[in-house]
């Protein structure tokens, strides 16, 4: 069975070491909250975070810029399905790739992966549908945003894709200006985002899917997910189709 739909939305690209500081009266539309990632204290920041997952996981924790594609708070709400960061060493070179995924049950998981311009392999860890069961792998394809956004992350049980997500779209200045328009093209981002994977949801069950039972995760040492080639796609599911990645 076949199932396509696609959801307008934005995301920010940012370093993290410079998160966005809006005025106060625009902070309710974009708030960035280091507790909407990773675990670790309350008053640590998001590098913080991000370099204390690196270290747990006997990663080396580059010195050099981390970039980041995420959503922050709108109206108190924050949902992050997939959040992306690119972390460099002193010199500028790409050394490690981390793809936090959260889940509507408010569970979330990081996968590492090596920094190859080539789609990577990782082993699903996370009930992340209720329509596909903890197993399989991820193919993931993300390549720095260099002006525009072109991201693929594909699910498979066996040799053929269970689902298939892309995120595409082109950079716009994060001005005032734009974060308040952008409240027009998505008002309520996070909360419409989660309505929308929840319609979908629905529209499946109508047709018949089998819905699969969700246990709590119970979590589980990572591993360095290898590089492998890209395999053919058959299914495609279209996710943030004019994503604005705003710097």
């Amino acid at each position: 069975m076949n199932h396509y739909f696609e959801h307008r939305s934005y995301s920010w690209y940012v370093d993290i070491d410079e998160l966005p500081r809006l005025p106060r009266w625009v902070r309710l539309f974009a708030r960035f909250d280091p507790r909407d990632h990773f675990s670790g204290d309350d008053s640590e920041s998001l590098r913080q975070r991000l370099d204390g997952f690196l270290a747990r996981h006997d990663a080396t924790v580059p010195g050099g810029r981390i970039t980041a594609l995420l959503q922050p708070r709108v109206l108190g709400h924050a949902f992050n399905p997939l959040t992306l960061y690119w972390c460099h060493d002193r010199h500028g070179v790409l050394r490690h790739v981390v793809a936090e995924v959260h889940n509507t049950h408010g569970e979330r998981h990081a996968y590492l992966l090596p920094s190859a311009a080539t789609p990577v392999l990782a082993t699903k860890r996370l009930y992340a549908s209720p329509f596909h069961p903890l197993d399989g792998h991820y193919v993931i394809r993300a390549p720095r945003p260099d002006g525009s956004l072109d991201v693929d992350v594909s699910l498979y049980r066996g040799d053929e894709p269970a689902f298939v997500a892309t995120m595409r779209g082109k950079h716009r200045p994060a001005t005032i200006t734009e974060v308040l328009r952008l409240q027009l093209v998505a008002p309520a981002a996070p909360l419409l985002g989660r309505l929308a994977m929840r319609v979908q949801g629905v529209l499946l069950w109508l047709r018949g899917v089998p819905r699969v039972p969700w246990h709590p995760m119970r979590e589980a040492e990572p591993t360095r997910e290898p590089t492998t080639a890209m395999p053919t796609v058959r299914i495609e599911v279209t996710d943030h189709p004019d994503t604005s990645v705003a710097s």
